[in-house]
């Protein structure tokens, strides 16, 4: 079975894919100090408490935090014998091409994004992923990974709003009942809220512009169905995006069908 993990620079997520459907799936906070050995003992144990006898027998891995990808390495080779696929290195193929300005390092999820995306709904695509940054990719018509756009996440913004600000508590991002708040927490709510709503639509509406054709809107991240529920900003959600991707780029380097 394939052990797919991403590390996000929040949380990194393990899946185990039977070739036909993730049979678990945990998350635990990124920790780049965090060894080979305590993520085993993590994981072993995870599998354990949910009766789950799979024997990993390759393993792929996504990283947008160089730091924690050698003790995942050591992780597949000491407990799992066998040598990981990163994302990102030489020795791991893409199946669609990359086109951006030359020696422009690429993160590799917004790679692994771009693959689950073409293979799930074709071209002319963007996909919108709601991380500790927010980002904007654009696919186009062959599948080609074209270019995007990064901006602040929304956690990120509130955070960064908190401590900035003194006076300003730390708040959960919800939708508002109104857009005028009458107290704090609402204010800073509905601004969050909806100045992300015309952040992505305004992105999209102009990368369209820009394209020049039609492009269909492919979300993905935990706060994506929240902004969804109420503005109608995406034409799909993928709640396992990334994870479907890691799929396809191990079938493709390995021959196998996903």
């Amino acid at each position: 079975m394939l052990l797919a993990i991403d590390c996000g620079n929040t949380n990194t997520v393990f899946s185990i894919w039977d070739g036909t459907k993730f049979i678990a799936t945990w998350r635990t906070s990124t920790e780049h100090q965090r060894t080979a050995d305590q993520y085993y003992v993590w994981l072993s144990t995870l599998m354990e408490f949910q009766k789950i006898e799979a024997e990993i027998t390759d393993v792929i891995v996504s990283s947008t935090v160089p730091r924690v990808v050698f003790n995942l390495r050591v992780l597949s080779d000491r407990y799992f014998n066998t040598r990981p696929w990163v994302v990102g290195r030489p020795d791991c193929a893409l199946p669609v091409d990359v086109r951006v300005d030359a020696g422009t390092a690429v993160g590799p999820d917004r790679l692994v994004n771009t693959v689950a995306g073409y293979d799930l709904y074709g071209g002319d695509l963007i996909v919108v992923d709601f991380g500790t940054a927010t980002t904007f990719d654009v696919v186009d018509a062959d599948g080609a990974y074209v270019g995007g756009v990064i901006s602040p996440g929304v956690n990120l913004s509130l955070e960064a709003l908190h401590q900035a600000a003194a006076a300003l508590p730390h708040v959960d991002i919800s939708r508002p009942q109104r857009v005028v708040g009458t107290n704090t927490v609402a204010c800073m709510q509905s601004g969050v809220f909806w100045g992300y709503v015309g952040l992505v639509r305004e992105i999209c509406t102009r990368i369209k512009a820009e394209r020049e054709r039609p492009m269909k809107i492919v979300s993905t991240g935990g706060l994506a169905p929240l902004f969804q529920q109420s503005a109608d900003l995406f034409d799909e959600y993928e709640d396992d995006l990334t994870m479907h991707g890691l799929t396809v780029i191990h079938a493709y380097n390995t021959g196998r069908t996903t």
